[in-house]
């Protein structure tokens, strides 16, 4: 019997909104219990412990931004669906840290979260086909675009960039542009498409 109405999908749902209110870090089975005014073990027969969790959480995440990019993608290549991915991506860290952090957990291939994680690297493939990669260069831009991304939203959201005189979104514009410029220009004997 489901108490309190309660079902995976909607502590999934209640851990993400819980990760952009205190932190992914925070996120428990007792906080989520606690929020909807149950016993821990009353989750348990909907999750299997806090491990499970986290890794719905990191899903439902994965997922979300998964759409957000897909959807700034459609019917865009080149610099123009670099700048559009880079633009939903950074929205999503900064509008949903919690859930973000959550993107970030260490996928086993197995899991639940697997599928929106495979998604999510396929749509950064897609965008790099206007840019002309083979392998192994694709893999080497991919693991670029993922770690500036990912660098710039972590140090922006940290306050990393706020004592600064220029404005973070005009270096974002500007590094935006030095990774089209590098995407362009790759070198030719690491896997160019010739």
């Amino acid at each position: 019997m489901a108490r309190a109405g309660l079902t995976a999908d909607r502590l999934t749902e209640a851990a993400a909104e819980l990760a952009d209110e205190v932190g992914f870090g925070n996120v428990t089975v007792s906080a989520l219990a606690r929020r909807f005014g149950v016993k821990d073990a009353s989750l348990y027969s909907h999750v299997k412990n806090a491990r499970d969790l986290r890794i719905r959480t990191s899903a439902l995440a994965l997922g979300e931004l998964a759409d957000r990019v897909a959807a700034a993608l459609a019917g865009r290549s080149g610099k123009e669906a670099l700048v559009a991915f880079a633009n939903a991506y950074r929205d999503y860290a900064t509008g949903h840290p919690g859930r973000y952090a959550a993107a970030q957990l260490e996928i086993d291939p197995d899991s639940v979260a697997a599928e929106p994680a495979r998604r999510h690297a396929a749509l950064t493939r897609a965008l790099l086909r206007g840019y002309g990669l083979a392998e192994p260069a694709e893999t080497d831009a991919v693991r670029l675009l993922h770690s500036t991304f990912h660098g710039y939203v972590s140090l922006e959201r940290g306050g990393g960039f706020s004592h600064q005189a220029r404005g973070a979104d005009a270096s974002w514009n500007a590094v935006l542009d030095a990774l089209d410029l590098t995407l362009r220009q790759w070198p030719t004997g690491s896997g160019r498409k010739t």
